[in-house]
């Protein structure tokens, strides 16, 4: 018999804004904790130097967080020109440290076109990727650097928002990405490009997938609601787990389809798509989950949501 989980067995969706200084793991905990949650999960880290849009998902709604993972994100951040660091950001150890008060906004402007569109990034060492089943920060902090191949990448919007000059000028930049674009890996190249270094010094995600950041909640209103109210005041923050699969097509089946589909077997849907993954709903309005359509029309199972009925 499998270990029963402690907590309250809630389904949904927070987005919560997660502050400087905190790892994207701690935060979930800290939310965890607060709605009293049995299960819970982030949607891919965030570096403790990074704020903004961090969802995290209660319950069934872990079994989407992949399509979270893969969404495009949207970022706000500084660079400082002058100075590079071991990390590619205000953390890290400086390495080098220049005068570049001869780089001015229209030779960034002008360094930016060519990180536009289709990109290719050597992923930096101190990033969560793993190599023989060790994340690359951890052989960093070891002072073990190992060669990484590089990897294809897409800005849809990267823009130069305002202009500080100096001895180590600064730009404002936004953002908007496909997954596993590293921000730290634009600044460092770009320094490199301008031939005086780089790195980040601020850094906000603004949007994740169909989440804004107008769409979230930090931990202090979190704490503040929850020791007022109680927990369970908490879960009408929680958005629908089919929040997350927005850019998924929708099909609807009949009270009879959803029987047969929730048993795993594929079911007929008039009009469905001719191919790819599908939200799948009810007549009723009810979320099922996701499934594939095959090559016969029939819609299959893939993650369904489990709740008691």
């Amino acid at each position: 018999m499998g270990r029963q989980r402690r907590g309250r067995p809630i389904n949904g969706i927070l987005v919560l804004d997660k502050p400087v200084g905190v790892s994207s793991n701690r935060a979930l905990q800290s939310a965890r904790h607060l709605f009293s949650a049995a299960k819970a999960g982030h949607t891919g880290s965030l570096d403790p130097l990074a704020s903004g849009v961090l969802p995290l998902c209660f319950g069934e709604a872990t079994k989407f967080s992949q399509y979270l993972l893969d969404a495009d994100k949207a970022y706000e951040s500084t660079f400082v020109f002058g100075v590079a660091t071991a990390t590619g950001d205000a953390e890290g150890e400086v390495i080098t440290s220049c005068d570049a008060s001869n780089i001015d906004a229209a030779r960034v402007e002008d360094a930016l076109h060519s990180f536009r569109g289709e990109i290719e990034q050597i992923p930096p060492m101190y990033s969560a990727i793993k190599r023989d089943g060790q994340p690359l920060y951890k052989l960093a902090r070891q002072g073990i650097e190992v060669e990484r191949e590089p990897r294809r990448a897409f800005t849809q919007r990267l823009e130069l928002c305002a202009f500080r000059p100096g001895a180590k000028p600064e730009a404002d930049i936004y953002l908007e990405c496909s997954k596993g674009t590293y921000v730290r890996s634009i600044a460092e190249d770009l320094g490199a490009a301008l031939g005086c270094g780089a790195h980040v010094s601020a850094l906000r995600r603004t949007r994740s997938g169909p989440f804004d950041i107008r769409d979230s909640i930090s931990l202090p209103t979190l704490e503040a609601l929850r020791y007022q109210a109680g927990p369970a005041e908490l879960d009408a923050l929680l958005l629908p787990a089919e929040s997350a699969l927005g850019s998924l097509p929708l099909v609807r089946l009949t009270e009879s389809g959803g029987f047969y589909l929730r048993r795993g077997q594929p079911v007929q849907v008039p009009n469905a798509p001719g191919n790819g993954m599908v939200r799948v709903a009810l007549e009723s309005g009810e979320f099922l989950g996701v499934g594939e359509i095959l090559d016969d029309g029939r819609v299959a199972p893939r993650r369904l949501m489990v709740t008691a009925r």
